[in-house]
């Protein structure tokens, strides 16, 4: 009888903090963006970032030539594996097939943003489905639900033993050569780190006080996991999936530089243009330089702005 009168007092003085939160206080969300507008490291993850983006979206309207084409002729060039430096008409020059590598950079920067995202959200929507199930499983207190959560975060542990990249390039290895093949691999690599922070979360959010006093008013296990817990434990998933963004744009350019990404080489993609530009390192080195850095700076857009959301979201340091 002492124990639900402790309920029912703390549940008065989470509604009395709750109505006082709402007069003088800010969410969690809204007090993150603001920290976020005055982060140097935000800011500069997020120009780096929109940068990206518009060049993968307008690429095709700013490229000056067809990146698949050969822009010289054979009267001026009887040589291939010629190399034209940076003029006038080609930004950054030729490549060793006299195709123009300013418009292969910006026409790369769309499959390289496809892949990432898509491989992203792969990687995101199972590993949130697998956590999302282990999570809300263990936080019911069945014996059937700890039994499945442990089933689950076994498979989970078993894919986290692998290495990233080998798990990856094992699931390329065995679908084939394709730019899906691409996406999938990467993103099954995603998959358990997801299932784990997103399982880790639900957790800790269970002995919440908000999860007590849903319980003191005799709100159903089911409907606290489903409503209350699963959506409070999305924003470190949605920070990490900006961290990953970044490791997946690595990853896919490391399976294209292996030879597992798009059969067509034609194709412009900064890892395939790395692989190519490896036999050319002593002649050509711009061509490996210019879609290395695109990659580092692009990564390094990505880290900056999921480093800052997550310290943005950090209750830690929220004042």
């Amino acid at each position: 009888m002492s124990t639900k009168t402790d309920k029912i007092d703390r549940l008065a003085e989470l509604t009395a903090a709750k109505r006082t939160d709402q007069g003088h206080g800010e969410s969690l969300w809204r007090e993150a963006f603001k920290r976020l507008r005055r982060s140097p490291m935000a800011i500069a993850g997020t120009i780096v970032v929109g940068i990206f983006i518009v060049i993968a979206i307008v690429g095709p309207y700013i490229a000056p030539f067809d990146p698949v084409s050969q822009t010289w002729g054979d009267e001026v060039f009887p040589n291939k594996n010629t190399f034209v430096g940076p003029r006038a008409e080609n930004w950054l020059g030729l490549d060793h097939l006299g195709r123009d590598q300013f418009s292969r950079m910006v026409i790369g920067a769309r499959q390289s943003l496809m892949v990432g995202v898509v491989a992203t959200l792969l990687g995101f929507a199972f590993g949130a489905l697998l956590g999302g199930i282990a999570g809300a499983a263990a936080g019911l207190g069945k014996r059937w639900g700890r039994r499945l959560d442990t089933v689950l975060m076994r498979f989970t542990d078993m894919m986290l033993a692998i290495p990233a990249l080998l798990l990856a390039v094992s699931v390329a290895a065995l679908m084939g050569q394709s730019l899906a093949t691409v996406m999938i691999a990467v993103g099954v690599a995603q998959v358990p780190i997801f299932a784990r922070l997103l399982r880790g979360s639900m957790l800790s959010q269970a002995h919440s006080d908000y999860v007590l006093a849903a319980k003191a008013t005799g709100i159903k296990r089911r409907r606290i996991v489903l409503a209350h817990i699963l959506p409070n434990s999305m924003g470190p998933v949605l920070v990490q999936a900006t961290l990953t963004l970044a490791t997946a744009i690595i990853d896919a350019a490391a399976l294209s530089y292996l030879g597992l990404g798009s059969p067509d080489q034609s194709t412009p993609e900064w890892g395939t243009m790395l692989a190519d530009a490896q036999r050319f390192l002593s002649g050509a080195p711009q061509l490996a330089i210019y879609p290395a850095v695109a990659i580092i700076i692009t990564a390094l857009g990505f880290t900056l702005l999921g480093e800052a959301m997550r310290e943005s979201l950090d209750p830690k340091l929220r004042k």
